[in-house]
């Protein structure tokens, strides 16, 4: 599990602020680094965090409660916030793994992309993380009958609501992220239409698992769930268990080709320059007639993962956005 506390009070500017103290290091602490991020910069700014942060990255997007606290609406014009944690018992190599990733902000901002703020860091103990770190988690309602339902929130359900009991952890995908909300809508979408209905389906880069977990709840039969991190894998399994479907939900580490028969409903939730050397595989993996949903695209790159599905032989058939993300569904003609 990834933390994610706000408890704690030592706030410093990593650029040049107070150094911190040796004493302040001790075993269950942590730094935290925090950067506020543009949606166009979140990807660039958790690789960079990620570089160190041992402890596990997180990003946090501006939301506002509603529905008395239930409920979340993101807000995809304010900034997110990025945060790592690094271990803090040696506090001077904390301190150099801050000035690291100051410095390879200060690369970034260069590159002209929208609001990337300056670090900030403050020790974090790990006896807070334990509720604190929940609190960035609400229920949140995606589409017309998702539900996103952290394990530790109840949730008024209504009669169509689909409800998927989630443990955010240290994989991609709790449903915060547009990339994220653009699957699941574009899923939905389709299982509108009666395509996941009996379905096979492949999650390409399951993360936690919440896209094979929406998809078998929406209809479908099965879901395989692929990623290259264990974590990813791990966190698949264990969600696919927390919601009673771990005998039609699978996850193994590994990538295309799957090695499968191929597949009703192919979802890839990941980035364009994954998504365009694997528009063959992508299509490969599909039957005639199969149905592609693909986001993670960010729309500057939108024509080059075009080309590359229409070479494959895809057939683009619909198209979302939400702030500069893109999300495809395209089927395999039969």
């Amino acid at each position: 599990m990834s933390p994610i506390g706000e408890a704690g009070t030592n706030r410093r500017d990593a650029s040049g602020g107070q150094r911190p103290a040796a004493d302040q290091a001790q075993a269950g602490a942590w730094l935290e680094l925090a950067v506020e991020a543009d949606i166009e910069a979140v990807e660039a700014v958790s690789e960079i965090l990620g570089r160190v942060s041992s402890g596990g990255t997180t990003v946090e997007p501006a939301f506002d409660l509603v529905d008395e606290g239930l409920g979340a609406r993101v807000d995809p014009g304010r900034p997110a916030i990025v945060r790592g944690y690094v271990p803090a018992r040696d506090a001077y190599a904390a301190e150099a793994a801050a000035a690291t990733t100051a410095e390879a902000l200060g690369h970034l901002q260069a590159f002209g992309l929208r609001t990337i703020g300056e670090l900030r860091t403050r020790t974090v103990h790990e006896e807070d993380w334990a509720e604190a770190w929940k609190a960035y988690f609400p229920v949140m309602r995606i589409g017309r009958r998702l539900v996103i339902r952290p394990t530790w929130r109840r949730h008024r359900r209504v009669l169509d609501d689909v409800v998927l009991a989630l443990d955010p952890g240290m994989a991609f995908g709790t449903g915060l992220h547009p990339t994220t909300r653009l699957c699941l809508t574009s899923l939905e979408s389709i299982a509108d239409e009666g395509r996941v209905d009996r379905a096979r389906v492949l999650d390409v880069g399951c993360g936690s698992g919440i896209l094979a977990i929406a998809a078998v709840k929406l209809g479908a039969s099965e879901a395989l769930g692929v990623d290259t991190d264990p974590i990813a894998i791990e966190s698949t399994v264990a969600n696919a268990r927390r919601n009673r479907l771990a005998r039609r939900i699978h996850a193994r580490v590994g990538s295309l080709p799957s090695g499968e028969p191929a597949f009703d409903v192919v979802l890839a939730n990941l980035i364009a320059g994954v998504l365009v050397p694997l528009a063959d595989s992508l299509g490969t993996e599909l039957r005639p007639d199969g149905t592609l949903v693909a986001s993670g695209i960010f729309v500057d790159r939108e024509a080059e993962v075009l080309s590359a599905f229409e070479a494959a032989g895809l057939v683009i058939q619909a198209r979302s956005s939400e702030g500069d993300w893109v999300a495809l569904t395209a089927i395999r003609p039969g």
